[in-house]
């Protein structure tokens, strides 16, 4: 029998063409620089007067004025929010108002209230009680307080006492642990045992041949017969 040839597959549909990249548009940089913005004015305040000042100066102390009266005061040094509620009810403000709508005299009210805290507070509740220098009620307001602790450290410093050994040395006042916390110098962590030893035997060694040298130094020169 004649060979038979294979018959030929019948060719599948053509493969789709590959979709064209869309070319992209071009892009102008000078069209894309877009011009500096403004700076953007503060949003306004509601229940803010005309005459609102953002800044409230008081007590060498630049207050915030969108805060309340019982909030911004605490900016100051040596007051609390205890003190400054008591100051708002002393000078007759409202707590709860903004510090910038206040007027100018209702600050100097503020301010001539926090400079007599002492006669207006009662002793427990003033922060330097029993002056060493004036034996009254002291409240120690805005830079006043790092002058007189300033002070009251060097006086310690002056009579050496116990607490002023202990600033000048650096180490801690108030009876606090120091082996674990407040290490100061070069040395960090614990020195064992062993290296003390060997940092011992070492020195040792190396004293040892300096005396044999001034021994034979010193013994005296043979006589001659």
């Amino acid at each position: 029998m004649p060979d038979e040839k294979p018959t030929p597959e019948p060719a599948g549909p053509p493969a789709p063409a590959a979709p064209e990249k869309a070319a992209r548009p071009s892009k102008k940089k000078a069209e894309e620089k877009e011009e500096p913005k403004a700076p953007r004015a503060p949003k306004k305040l509601e229940g803010v007067k005309e005459d609102f000042r953002y800044i409230v100066r008081m007590a060498n102390t630049d207050l915030d004025g969108t805060r309340s009266v019982g909030y911004a005061l605490t900016a100051i040094s040596g007051v609390g929010i205890r003190v400054s509620e008591a100051v708002a009810d002393l000078a007759g403000v409202p707590r709860a108002e903004r510090l910038g709508n206040l007027s100018e005299e209702q600050t100097d009210k503020i301010e001539a209230t926090l400079s007599k805290l002492g006669e207006l507070f009662p002793p427990w509740m003033v922060n330097r009680p029993k002056d060493w220098e004036s034996g009254l009620d002291l409240h120690l307001v805005g830079a006043e307080v790092e002058v007189r602790l300033r002070d009251d450290i060097n006086l310690m410093k002056m009579i050496r006492s116990y607490k002023g050994v202990r600033h000048e040395t650096g180490q801690k006042v108030r009876g606090q642990r120091t082996r674990s916390n407040g290490r100061t110098g070069l040395t960090v962590g614990v020195t064992k045992k062993a290296a003390l030893e060997a940092a011992k035997a070492k020195k040792a060694e190396e004293a040892a041949p300096k005396k044999e040298e001034k021994k034979e130094e010193k013994k005296p020169a043979e006589k001659k017969e």
